[in-house]
């Protein structure tokens, strides 16, 4: 009876934190409010392992993560991926320049463990985190052990509004250049493409049931992981799979949208984001009220570093200021709340499904691959840079 009370609480907290943000019409995302009925659930009544005992534990976890990238892949094409070098230069340009100006300014007010602690989870998400933690402990700078995870948290705070805001200005811009009859013709076109791309063997629908779609995405997740074992890790798994993903896709073996046809999409999701949740559980009220006023002020030059690269960078790569600072905020958010806040955003932009195409075209490859930029590829490589100057 306990892991079906645990499962329920997860869904109503991210329920009414959709609700909330359908009401204010994506003004407050979701996960933002989901966060904090989480954290408050965590001091009060919520065991830590709630997102274990409602089945979303490691194992799962382990197994939906390069699945969902592998499913991300489905939705874009080599392309899209070639044509998105400017977001990962602007992704990478603002992670460099929220860590150059953390650090001049930071050091000038705080100890330089204090800010090295908080650097990689500022512009990464839980591996970082979870490598300065177990970094600190082994250099027995255990007093420092709550700055990362403070920062992992804190910065979603920050993050989540200001990103859902940039969005919002982006595709309120997009929407007043929207020209229907050329969408049309892209549509054409793409469905032209898709006609001349190769295909495996036929399968009539009726063979095509949710089981076989699942094993084909988990066959092509398992050839990511196995790439990322070869190369001794040197290419992260989570880029392994977008990019089969893209592949497996382009030459027919996995349609479009891929999870979505398996009918197992929003589940998957919802599992990802309870367990990401449930890493609010180690930080107490008594934790926070002593390094909140230092992480928030290191989390603010932050945020300053990523506007100031991310603009100075737009104009030179033809990409609005608010576009190319939301890129440069996936550092803060990570996949799945890059791609949620995304969706979230354009939803309630727009109800005409054409235009929701548009803006999906035009933003979600940006904050998909500034995303890996950033978490998977910056985060991780800062963070074994400071934890052997500690």
């Amino acid at each position: 009876m306990e892991y079906l009370i645990a499962f329920l609480i997860v869904m109503v907290f991210i329920f009414i934190g959709e609700w909330v943000s359908t009401f204010s019409k994506a003004y407050i995302p979701s996960i933002f409010i989901s966060a904090i009925l989480f954290i408050i659930g965590f001091w009060t009544f919520l065991p830590e392992d709630i997102a274990v005992q409602a089945s979303f534990g490691d194992e799962f976890i382990a197994i939906i993560v390069p699945v969902l990238l592998v499913h991300l892949g489905t939705m874009m094409d080599i392309r899209q991926l070639v044509d998105q070098w400017r977001a990962v230069a602007i992704a990478l340009t603002g992670a460099l320049g929220a860590s150059i100006l953390t650090m001049i300014i930071g050091t000038i007010l705080f100890d330089w463990h204090t800010v090295a602690a908080t650097i990689p989870p500022l512009i990464g998400g839980v591996v970082s985190t979870a490598l300065m933690t177990e970094g600190l402990q082994t250099e027995g700078l255990t007093m420092y052990l709550a700055l990362p995870v403070a920062m992992y948290i804190l910065q979603s705070f920050v993050g989540y509004p200001l990103t859902s805001l940039m969005l919002k200005k982006e595709g309120q811009r997009l929407l007043k250049t929207y020209d229907p009859s050329v969408q049309v013709g892209v549509e054409e076109k793409g469905q032209q493409e898709t006609k001349q791309s190769p295909k495996f063997i036929k399968v009539s629908s009726q063979y095509k049931t949710s089981a076989f779609v699942l094993a084909k995405v988990a066959f092509v997740a398992l050839l990511a992981m196995g790439l990322s074992q070869l190369t001794n890790e040197a290419i992260d798994s989570s880029i392994c799979a977008l990019v089969l993903g893209v592949i497996a896709h382009q030459i027919g073996f996995l349609e479009k949208n891929v999870l979505n046809q398996a009918k197992v999409f929003n589940w998957l999701m919802y599992g990802l984001m309870a367990y990401i949740f449930s890493q609010l559980n180690t930080v107490t009220p008594e934790i926070l009220q002593g390094i909140i006023i230092q992480t928030l002020i290191l989390l603010l030059l932050g945020v300053l570093g990523m506007f100031g690269a991310s603009t100075l960078l737009a104009k030179t790569m033809k990409m609005s200021t608010p576009m190319a600072f939301a890129t440069s905020l996936t550092a803060l958010c990570g996949f799945p709340s890059d791609y949620i806040l995304t969706s979230e955003v354009i939803h309630h932009l727009t109800s005409d499904e054409k235009q929701r195409n548009y803006l999906l075209e035009h933003m979600m490859p940006k904050m998909l691959v500034g995303g890996f930029a950033t978490v998977s590829i910056a985060s991780i490589l800062i963070a074994s840079i400071l934890l052997r100057v500690l």
